[in-house]
């Protein structure tokens, strides 16, 4: 927008004003975070745990309240006889969930697959 100002001498000005739009800017890596807050992420914690879940709250030692989520474990087994690696996973759903950031290894948005 271009306003056109003349003063008493008859002299003018003109002013661009811009548009004062909220930019979600990435100044740091807790940024990213800030901006899944009431978003669904993925959490890869350690021993072989994830999360998935809606985030709530967190700060800057990365604890986290999340919503609706779902904790799978995953874990390997040797089967004796034939000596091949088991893979059983474990689900289970918590209405609301805090995590301890010191075991946290990623957080990004949920993995989307078939999309």
């Amino acid at each position: 927008m271009l306003l056109v100002f003349i003063n008493k001498k008859r002299y003018i000005y003109r002013t661009l004003i811009a548009f004062q739009v909220p930019v979600m800017t990435v100044k740091e890596p807790l940024d990213l975070i800030r901006l899944s807050l009431d978003e669904r992420i993925y959490v890869k914690m350690r021993n072989e745990r994830e999360l998935r879940g809606k985030l709530h709250a967190y700060d800057q030692h990365l604890n986290m309240v999340l919503g609706d989520a779902e904790e799978t474990i995953t874990t390997v087994e040797i089967d004796e006889e034939t000596y091949e690696e088991v893979y059983r996973t474990n689900k289970r759903n918590i209405p609301m969930l805090f995590v301890r950031g010191d075991g946290v290894i990623l957080v990004s948005p949920p993995v989307r697959v078939g999309v």
